[in-house]
Protein backbone atom coordinates (compact mmCIF):
# COMPACT_ATOMS: atom_id res chain seq x y z
CA UNK A 1 0.00 0.00 0.00
CA UNK A 2 1.48 3.33 -1.06
CA UNK A 3 -0.20 5.70 1.35
CA UNK A 4 -0.21 9.46 0.83
CA UNK A 5 -1.29 11.95 3.50
CA UNK A 6 -1.71 15.69 3.08
CA UNK A 7 -1.07 17.17 6.53
CA UNK A 8 -2.54 20.56 5.60
CA UNK A 9 -5.70 19.18 4.02
CA UNK A 10 -6.01 16.17 6.38
CA UNK A 11 -6.67 14.01 3.33
CA UNK A 12 -5.47 10.42 2.92
CA UNK A 13 -5.21 8.47 -0.32
CA UNK A 14 -3.23 5.58 -1.63
CA UNK A 15 -2.90 2.72 -4.05
CA UNK A 16 -2.21 -0.97 -3.57
CA UNK A 17 0.98 -1.76 -5.46
CA UNK A 18 4.23 -3.59 -4.90
CA UNK A 19 6.99 -1.46 -3.46
CA UNK A 20 9.25 -0.66 -6.38
CA UNK A 21 10.95 2.41 -7.80
CA UNK A 22 8.42 2.63 -10.67
CA UNK A 23 5.45 2.45 -8.29
CA UNK A 24 7.05 4.93 -5.90
CA UNK A 25 7.50 7.35 -8.79
CA UNK A 26 3.85 6.84 -9.79
CA UNK A 27 2.79 7.62 -6.20
CA UNK A 28 4.94 10.78 -6.20
CA UNK A 29 3.38 11.86 -9.49
CA UNK A 30 -0.10 11.44 -7.96
CA UNK A 31 0.98 13.65 -5.06
CA UNK A 32 2.26 16.31 -7.47
CA UNK A 33 -0.98 16.08 -9.49
CA UNK A 34 -2.97 16.69 -6.31
CA UNK A 35 -1.18 20.03 -5.96
CA UNK A 36 -1.02 21.40 -9.54
CA UNK A 37 -0.28 24.99 -8.47
CA UNK A 38 3.46 24.26 -8.59
CA UNK A 39 4.03 25.03 -4.90
CA UNK A 40 6.90 23.09 -3.33
CA UNK A 41 5.91 19.76 -1.80
CA UNK A 42 7.76 18.03 1.01
CA UNK A 43 7.36 14.25 0.99
CA UNK A 44 8.38 12.20 4.01
CA UNK A 45 9.60 8.74 3.03
CA UNK A 46 11.14 5.83 4.85
CA UNK A 47 14.63 4.69 3.92
CA UNK A 48 13.51 1.99 1.48
CA UNK A 49 15.98 1.76 -1.39
CA UNK A 50 13.11 1.93 -3.91
CA UNK A 51 12.60 5.55 -2.79
CA UNK A 52 16.14 6.69 -3.53
CA UNK A 53 16.77 5.89 -7.20
CA UNK A 54 18.22 8.36 -9.66
CA UNK A 55 14.97 8.58 -11.66
CA UNK A 56 13.02 9.48 -8.53
CA UNK A 57 15.54 12.03 -7.31
CA UNK A 58 15.85 13.74 -10.70
CA UNK A 59 12.06 13.80 -11.21
CA UNK A 60 11.62 15.28 -7.72
CA UNK A 61 14.20 18.00 -8.41
CA UNK A 62 12.48 18.98 -11.68
CA UNK A 63 9.01 19.08 -10.07
CA UNK A 64 9.68 20.99 -6.83
CA UNK A 65 9.29 17.89 -4.67
CA UNK A 66 11.62 17.70 -1.68
CA UNK A 67 12.26 14.12 -0.52
CA UNK A 68 12.66 13.95 3.26
CA UNK A 69 13.85 10.56 4.49
CA UNK A 70 13.18 9.39 8.04
CA UNK A 71 16.16 7.92 9.85
CA UNK A 72 16.42 4.14 10.04
CA UNK A 73 13.97 2.70 12.61
CA UNK A 74 12.22 6.06 12.94
CA UNK A 75 9.00 5.50 11.03
CA UNK A 76 7.23 6.69 14.20
CA UNK A 77 8.39 10.20 13.21
CA UNK A 78 6.42 10.07 9.93
CA UNK A 79 2.96 11.72 10.29
CA UNK A 80 1.33 9.14 8.02
CA UNK A 81 2.10 6.29 10.43
CA UNK A 82 -0.67 7.48 12.79
CA UNK A 83 -3.10 7.15 9.86
CA UNK A 84 -2.34 3.45 9.35
CA UNK A 85 -3.61 2.38 12.80
CA UNK A 86 -7.21 3.44 12.10
CA UNK A 87 -6.92 1.96 8.60
CA UNK A 88 -5.90 -1.39 10.12
CA UNK A 89 -8.65 -1.11 12.75
CA UNK A 90 -11.47 -0.31 10.34
CA UNK A 91 -10.42 -2.38 7.30
CA UNK A 92 -8.07 -5.21 8.17
CA UNK A 93 -8.72 -6.21 11.81
CA UNK A 94 -10.98 -9.25 12.05
CA UNK A 95 -11.41 -9.47 8.29
CA UNK A 96 -11.11 -12.37 5.92
CA UNK A 97 -10.79 -10.83 2.46
CA UNK A 98 -10.90 -13.54 -0.22
CA UNK A 99 -8.26 -11.84 -2.40
CA UNK A 100 -6.21 -8.68 -2.91
CA UNK A 101 -8.80 -7.13 -5.22
CA UNK A 102 -11.45 -7.19 -2.51
CA UNK A 103 -8.97 -5.85 0.04
CA UNK A 104 -8.02 -3.01 -2.34
CA UNK A 105 -11.72 -2.13 -2.81
CA UNK A 106 -12.28 -2.07 0.95
CA UNK A 107 -9.19 0.10 1.45
CA UNK A 108 -10.44 2.59 -1.16
CA UNK A 109 -13.94 2.58 0.39
CA UNK A 110 -12.39 3.33 3.80
CA UNK A 111 -10.28 6.15 2.33
CA UNK A 112 -13.38 7.73 0.75
CA UNK A 113 -15.28 7.44 4.06
CA UNK A 114 -12.31 8.69 6.10
CA UNK A 115 -11.81 11.79 3.95
CA UNK A 116 -15.53 12.59 4.01
CA UNK A 117 -15.60 12.15 7.82
CA UNK A 118 -12.09 13.28 8.73
CA UNK A 119 -13.26 14.96 11.95
CA UNK A 120 -15.47 12.02 12.99
CA UNK A 121 -14.96 11.19 16.70
CA UNK A 122 -14.14 7.53 15.94
CA UNK A 123 -11.40 8.54 13.49
CA UNK A 124 -9.96 11.11 15.90
CA UNK A 125 -9.95 8.61 18.77
CA UNK A 126 -8.28 5.92 16.64
CA UNK A 127 -5.64 8.43 15.49
CA UNK A 128 -4.91 9.48 19.10
CA UNK A 129 -4.50 5.85 20.17
CA UNK A 130 -2.18 5.14 17.26
CA UNK A 131 -0.04 8.23 17.90
CA UNK A 132 0.29 7.22 21.56
CA UNK A 133 1.20 3.66 20.58
CA UNK A 134 3.83 4.85 18.12
CA UNK A 135 5.36 7.25 20.65
CA UNK A 136 5.46 4.62 23.39
CA UNK A 137 6.99 2.10 21.00
CA UNK A 138 10.12 4.23 20.74
CA UNK A 139 9.92 5.56 24.34
CA UNK A 140 10.90 9.05 23.19
CA UNK A 141 9.64 12.02 21.27
CA UNK A 142 10.92 13.52 18.05
CA UNK A 143 14.07 15.56 18.59
CA UNK A 144 15.10 14.00 21.89
CA UNK A 145 18.40 12.13 22.00
CA UNK A 146 18.32 8.36 22.23
CA UNK A 147 19.09 6.95 25.65
CA UNK A 148 21.11 3.80 26.11
CA UNK A 149 19.79 0.95 28.23
CA UNK A 150 21.98 0.13 31.22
Amino acid sequence: FHGCYSVGDDQLWGVVRRKSAANTLAALKSIRAARPDGAPIYVILDNLSAHKGLKIRSWAARNKVELCFTPTYASWANPIEAQFGPLRTFVIAGSNHPNHTVLARRLQAYLRWRNANARHPDVLAAQRRERARIRSERQRRWGQPATRAA
